[in-house]
């Protein structure tokens, strides 16, 4: 199995390697990840500015590519110019902290995952559930054992998956549940500060809060000790309220 694995901690990031060892135990990884750390870019790529590539390595030997840009460059340039055949499959991950409910919109990670899609691979994007936890062993498992199933499903290459790990041992997961969006979102809070010059600037912080708990949840199943994976696609379009309004249009 070919499997091209990216995320948007960076390369140097502690979930990418251990979902690389983790991976490389069923398949051929190729890394192609960021060279500095590109959390909540969402779906951006560089277009005024070169993509410089690197070689890394780690514990003494070659990983993978650094890439000077975004996630969504990384899959971009993975494709057509590292990689010689197209992979089997697309790993984005393994991010530290939770891609939850709203936070898929802003997620580099997710992103990583879904322009896979639009090349026209099979793709996923795991996070552990928390910023504060630094075990990725339950989460690197997880992976492999997902990849080993999801690679083997006949599935359309516009639909990924957002899976959500509890950061707990191995011994309280309590399973895995297919599972919806949420409704949680952050409230935010711009903290005005003054640098040592006198200017102001602000930093951007806030609180998690839950705006309704549905049974079929993310956010719900990962507080309950489930893997949380959820089926997800960038088509935005409403479907339900196109078939209502089409037919209804007048000339302007």
């Amino acid at each position: 199995m070919k499997i091209l694995l990216t995320n948007d901690d960076g390369i140097y990031s502690k979930g990418i390697y251990a979902a690389y060892e983790e991976l490389s135990k069923i398949g051929d990884v190729v890394v192609v990840a960021p060279i500095m750390e590109q959390s909540a870019v969402g779906h951006s790529i560089t277009i005024s500015t070169p993509l410089r590539i690197y070689e890394v390595n780690r514990k003494d030997k070659f990983f993978g590519y650094g890439v000077q840009g975004t996630p969504a460059d990384c899959v971009k340039l993975a494709f057509y110019d590292i990689l010689t055949t197209k992979p089997d499959i697309v790993v984005s991950g393994i991010n530290h902290g939770a891609n939850l409910a709203s936070n898929v919109i802003y997620s580099g990670t997710v992103s990583a995952a879904t322009e896979a899609a639009l090349q026209g691979a099979k793709a996923f994007a795991v996070s552990l559930a928390s910023v504060a936890y630094d075990d990725f062993s339950v989460a690197a498992e997880f992976t492999r054992k997902f990849a080993e199933l999801f690679v083997k499903k006949d599935i359309k290459n516009n639909i990924i998956f957002n899976i959500n790990v509890p950061p707990v041992k191995k011994s309280e997961i309590k399973g895995w549940r297919y599972t919806t969006q949420g409704k949680s979102k952050y409230l935010d809070t711009f903290e005005k500060r003054v640098d040592p010059r006198g200017n102001t600037y602000f930093w951007l912080t806030g609180e998690r809060i839950t705006v309704e708990h549905g049974e079929d949840c993310d956010d719900f199943w990962v507080s309950q000790g489930y893997v949380s994976v959820t089926p997800i696609k960038y088509d935005l379009t409403d479907y339900d309220i196109f078939n209502k309004l089409r037919g209804t249009e007048v000339e302007i």
